[in-house]
């Protein structure tokens, strides 16, 4: 670094050369003084030439002398005045961060403010004490540690200014405390966040699905359907709206449902889920209605509007507009199509407690909602705990026909094979489920184990128990058997009575069987001849037996000496033929060869569609009313407190 004049550089004095010159004049008199005593006159001017030389060489010495004391002083005062320059220019840059790197200004000054920290606090004790080591180390280190440190308090500043943008409610990073560098962690994260997953779909990939070969047929002959029960959760699929001074809740006999007419909007197949309606038109469109508390309407039925109690005390006012159901839920509406392949033909649909499924024409299988046991829900899926929009499920595939019970789904295929999952707990899956991993085996689907050369040909659910027909007209059962249900005598009458895996029916064998259908505790079996036999719970009337019949031979009793289950299947009397049947919770509804329908059992919400009565309804009813009373009706279903019935259109 150049030498520069200084104020505060000493300057050699001038009384300091006489002082040196005095010194040499003394040594010179006393030199004169001894030869003037000692020799003579002569050497004594020789004597004071050489004295002068001698105080010539003597101020020479001196002047050196004083030269290099100065130089020797000038040197020192540069190296002060250096370490003086270096201290001040490393103290003010020290200063300098202590001001940007932690700009942490009090809480009064704004956040926004570009000396903001970025955490919007004020300087803490790190941050002191971190500056102190740095103004140590500048002490003590050499000029070029120096020079590194300043490049670190240059640095700091800067990384500060990337972070000043962070939001007060972000997490505040820790700062390195050796180099005063606050980390650029948080910042990366955000400089680069990941949006790639959203693009990964069911979308996609539905989009690349391809439609197999034709293996199904869909029904094409539009219906008028009719519905009847409580309504107080939209299941009756009438809106939210009175029609016609009608309310569309407490709905005592049949009445033709507007939202569902067969020339607007073409029905084709309909179905019953627990609290829920699903219909297939002709259009191929799937429109459901009723509870969606866990997806089981396929689709988002979010209303702004409020409820209110559908059971006070002026409900069953004829014109009364507040119904308080919420009307998305209780319109019949399309189902989510977002994750359904292109060109997909549906032909049947069925309903669960809180799922549905939909069959296409090529075999394959759709789904939405979720299963539940008795812990709660119990998950769609291994993966998906509810699955809100139609999903196309990996497995089954090339199936032909789809039954539900409560929680649980089963499957037919081409070959005459059945797959099922969902809630297992009553054995209604007919199949062993690994205990360890108890709800990814239940939730997948799996097939059941027959005899060999046995082919299955229709199936069927209660709500916890299953049958299956073969080629042979022999009926195979299993799931839950503790009324009795199953038509076999294993452990009848024990609550945890179920049969594991598919057993033959021996009690049907003498009959040739056309279909089975399981309520929730009762069964329906109809024949080959048109009878309609039955076997299962007694005290809800739900078997349509009048009391006599039963006896100590045919029936389980209470330790009151009353009747309640009835283990040997046993025929209705009185009946005209039969063609088919369907069972609700505790209701059983049967269609005669000419459309006609008879109902039974419990009736406390009008489910058995026959009007208000006292009580249950014991033996089987016609429902005539004028709304399907010159109907052919080739469908009745149940739901847990509702019904439906639909009819060929009128022409």
């Amino acid at each position: 670094m150049p030498r520069k004049t200084s104020a505060n550089a000493p300057v050699a004095k001038p009384t300091k050369a006489p002082k040196a010159a005095t010194a040499s004049k003394r040594n010179t008199n006393s030199s004169t003084e001894k030869s003037a005593t000692n020799k003579p006159v002569a050497a004594t001017t020789a004597s004071k030439k050489t004295a002068a030389v001698k105080s010539a060489d003597a101020i020479a010495k001196a002047n050196i002398s004083k030269k290099r004391h100065r130089d020797d002083e000038e040197e020192e005062e540069d190296e002060k005045e250096q370490k003086q320059e270096d201290d001040q220019e490393v103290k003010p840059k020290a200063k300098k961060t202590k001001v940007d790197a932690a700009p942490k200004v009090s809480k009064s000054k704004p956040a926004a403010s570009k000396s903001a920290a970025p955490n919007g606090k004020t300087p803490s004790s790190k941050a002191s004490s971190k500056e102190t080591a740095a103004t140590k180390a500048v002490k003590t280190k050499s000029t070029s540690s120096k020079r590194k440190a300043e490049e670190v308090v240059h640095t700091a500043p800067k990384r500060t200014n990337n972070t000043a943008s962070k939001k007060d409610d972000e997490p505040n990073e820790k700062p390195d405390e050796e180099s005063g560098v606050a980390p650029t962690k948080a910042a990366t994260k955000k400089a680069a966040p990941k949006k790639a997953a959203p693009s990964k779909t069911t979308v996609d990939p539905i989009m690349k699905v391809k439609i197999g070969a034709k293996i199904n047929t869909a029904p094409a002959i539009p219906l008028d359907i009719f519905v009847f029960g409580e309504g107080s959760a939209g299941e009756l699929g009438l809106g939210a709206n009175v029609i016609d001074k009608k309310r569309p809740i407490d709905v005592k006999r049949p009445r033709k449902n507007p939202l569902l007419s067969a020339p607007e909007v073409g029905v084709v197949q309909v179905a019953c889920g627990g609290m829920h309606g699903l219909a297939l038109t002709k259009d191929n469109k799937i429109l459901s209605w009723g509870v969606n508390d866990q997806g089981a309407l396929g689709r988002s039925t979010k209303w702004d509007g409020g409820l209110r109690d559908v059971d006070a005390s002026d409900s069953d006012s004829e014109d009364d507009d507040d119904t308080g159901l919420n009307p998305v839920e209780s319109t019949p509406a399309e189902i989510d199509t977002s994750g359904i392949a292109p060109g997909t033909k549906f032909v049947q649909v069925a309903g669960c407690d809180s799922a549905s499924f939909a069959l296409t024409e090529d075999g394959r299988v759709y789904g939405w909602g979720t299963f539940r046991s008795g812990d709660g829900i119990l998950g769609f899926s291994p993966d998906v705990l509810i699955q809100e929009k139609p999903a196309l499920l990996p497995e089954p595939t090339k199936v032909v026909s789809i039954a539900t019970g409560s929680n649980h789904v089963m499957t037919l295929d081409v070959k005459g094979k059945i797959q099922t999952w969902g809630a297992p707990e009553q054995n209604q899956l007919g199949r062993r489920v690994v205990v360890r991993d108890q709800k990814a085996s239940a939730l997948r689907a799996g097939g059941l184990s027959f005899k060999r050369g046995t082919k299955i040909t229709k199936i069927s659910c209660g709500s916890y128990h299953s049958f299956a027909l073969d080629d042979q007209g022999r009926v195979w059962a299993f799931g839950l058997n503790n009324f009795g249900q199953l038509g076999l005598e294993t452990a009848v009458g024990d609550d945890n009575a179920c049969q594991l895996e598919p057993t033959i029916v021996d009690s049907l064998a003498e009959y040739r069987i056309t279909d089975v259908l399981g309520g929730e505790h009762h069964t329906l079996v109809i024949t080959e001849e048109g009878k309609v036999l039955v076997f299962g719970r007694i005290d809800g009337h739900q078997l349509g037996l009048p009391t006599e019949q039963f006896n100590k031979d045919n029936s389980h009793y209470d330790e009151h000496d009353r009747a309640r289950i009835l283990a040997v299947p046993s025929a209705l009397e009185g009946l005209p033929k039969i063609v088919s049947a369907d069972a609700g919770t505790d209701t059983s509804y049967v269609i005669t060869e000419d459309g006609r329908v008879y109902s039974w059992g419990f009736n406390t919400n009008y489910q058995c569609g026959i009007g208000e009565t006292d009580g249950d309804v014991l033996l089987p009813q016609l429902i005539d009313n004028t709304a399907v009373k010159d109907k052919k009706v080739v469908f009745a279903g149940a739901g847990g407190q509702f019904g439906i019935l639909a009819s060929i259109q009128e022409k």
